[in-house]
């Protein structure tokens, strides 16, 4: 019995009217990173997270826990799920999420800050106003409840005086920078991928690295941002020598994250294929997105070694590396 993916689809949209998020999580959950490292609040420059490193631990508990039920006689329960969802949230009890993983995405946020203020930055955070910012319900068509739930994330930047916003992945510079200037009149905020931002504020590393890499490219940032030279620029600059696998740069290919919540077996499948690639050009992978870091890392299982750019970098360019 295949999946039925009008009621997952429906669970993961109902989250999002309802509770601003497609797999709803605890402002303390959401926070804990900046609270930890000592982010200030508000501010006219802020970094926003999207939500998107913070919910990967709710996605791969759905996606380990949809891979079980594919199949079986459960999946006749997932209707019964949706229309409880409307009344409580349910996401919460479809897979057990990996404390472990939770906490590297926070260390890899934390991170990211570190790199930011070590450039020279000056940047709040807006704690429980950062709110999702949609991708997956963009992705999936859910216009009508996508260009309200902006509504929101915009109303909330104006609120606080925002006038720029540094991101920390592909999904949310895209979806501000295109997606939100494009169906919103009069959006005026200034965005910037902190990749972005550390190349123009010219970061020195403290440490060379002297090792080999194969970079994998984001398609968002790739193809639709052209941010392809920065990660290359700080990783080379960190003494990194940086391998190209087959399809790179604005011709990577897909990690098959993007559709893991609806089709795991489709985007182990093209995740298998991209590892393939990976694999020719060398053993330690670089990703810049956690969304491909998530589904790589599912499928690749330990044989090779995966790292987002952000602990790649930290290990150079900061005197005191988060774990």
């Amino acid at each position: 019995m295949p999946l039925p993916i009008k009621e997952v689809l429906g669970i993961l949209i109902d989250n999002l009217k309802i509770r601003n998020s497609v797999l709803p999580i605890s402002k303390k959950v959401a926070t804990k990173w900046a609270k930890k490292c000592n982010i200030a609040k508000g501010g006219e420059t802020v970094i926003y997270t999207g939500l998107m490193y913070q919910i990967i631990p709710s996605i791969t508990a759905l996606v380990n826990t949809l891979e079980k039920m594919e199949g079986s006689f459960l999946l006749k329960f997932i209707k019964l799920g949706r229309f409880a969802n409307k009344f409580i949230n349910i996401s919460k009890f479809l897979g057990r999420i990996d404390k472990k993983e939770v906490e590297q995405h926070n260390n890899t946020l934390c991170i990211i800050a570190d790199l930011l203020k070590k450039a020279g930055v000056d940047f709040g955070y807006l704690y429980e106003d950062d709110l999702y910012v949609g991708a997956l319900a963009y992705d999936l068509g859910a216009d009508d409840i996508f260009n309200k739930h902006i509504e929101k994330v915009y109303k909330i930047f104006k609120k606080n005086n925002v006038k720029r916003v540094i991101t920390t992945d592909p999904h949310t510079t895209n979806m501000l920078r295109e997606i939100f200037s494009k169906r919103i009149p009069d959006f005026d905020i200034k965005v910037k991928s902190y990749l972005e931002v550390l190349v123009e504020k010219e970061i020195k590393p403290v440490k060379q690295l002297n090792e080999k890499v194969v970079i994998h490219d984001s398609c968002v940032y790739a193809r639709h941002e052209g941010i392809i030279d920065e990660p290359r620029i700080l990783l080379r600059n960190a003494g990194l020598e940086t391998s190209e696998p087959h399809d790179s740069k604005e011709y990577t290919f897909c990690c098959g994250g993007p559709i893991e919540s609806l089709f795991p077996g489709k985007a182990y499948h093209i995740g298998n294929k991209r590892i393939e690639q990976l694999e020719k050009a060398g053993k330690n992978f670089v990703v810049m997105c956690p969304v491909c870091y998530a589904n790589l890392s599912r499928i690749a299982n330990n044989k090779v070694k995966i790292e987002d750019i952000a602990h790649t970098l930290g290990k150079s360019y900061l005197t005191n590396q988060i774990e």
